[in-house]
């Protein structure tokens, strides 16, 4: 895994993105330009990953289950700096390849929902509080808001294709209360707070979209 295979990802990514469907990028500015941060992204639809590498200012390293890993998809997804993790516990290569991007000043993308479901950050794992305190990298809440519209969805999970999707980028936030704490408790508190800033920021997003 290498800063520059994600560089990679992000080219292919502009180009299956821009070239499928009609992609509308808000607050892109708001990333930081440099250094490590997070990118907490809400999960509705399989290309959100995907989009989200095209559209990222910066080269983006996703947290990914290691069910899509299977075949050829596996090397070619590890070769483009995505990381494999296993869901059904704590997954310590995982872990440790994510706080790596974060400590050599890359991107972590991360689906905090844990699956795709209705992508409204109503429930959180706790692996986002956990890498933002440990690392101590700013979280950047992004909202993907694909089209509503049945017609035309060939593929399931899919928004039609050339549909227009907008992802929306929001002000980066601090998950930890300043005191480096990593406790439980802390933890906890971190996902709380975790919690109220994606979801004004989703709430925003589609107040700003109209979706």
């Amino acid at each position: 895994m290498t800063l520059s295979g994600a560089a990679v990802g992000r080219r292919i990514g502009i180009g299956l993105m821009y070239g499928l469907w009609k992609p509308r990028v808000l607050g892109a500015w708001r990333v930081p330009a440099a250094g490590p941060c997070i990118l907490a992204v809400n999960h509705t639809h399989n290309i959100d990953g995907p989009m989200l590498m095209g559209t990222a200012p910066r080269p983006v390293h996703f947290l990914i289950k290691k069910e899509v890993f299977v075949g050829p998809l596996g090397p070619f997804l590890r070769g483009i700096g995505q990381l494999e993790v296993d869901r059904t516990g704590a997954d310590r290569a995982a872990i440790t390849g994510a706080l790596k991007v974060l400590e050599d000043g890359g991107v972590l993308g991360i689906f905090p929902e844990g699956t795709r479901g209705e992508g409204d950050f109503a429930s959180l794992r706790a692996g986002l509080a956990y890498f933002a305190v440990r690392s101590g990298a700013p979280i950047v809440p992004v909202a993907v808001l694909g089209s509503a519209e049945k017609a035309g969805r060939v593929i399931k999970g899919l928004p039609p294709l050339r549909s227009g999707v907008d992802v929306v980028f929001g002000d980066p936030f601090a998950a930890g209360d300043g005191s480096g704490r990593r406790t439980r408790k802390a933890l906890d508190e971190a996902t709380v707070r975790i919690q109220e800033h994606l979801g004004a920021h989703l709430a925003d997003a589609k107040r700003l979209t109209g979706r």
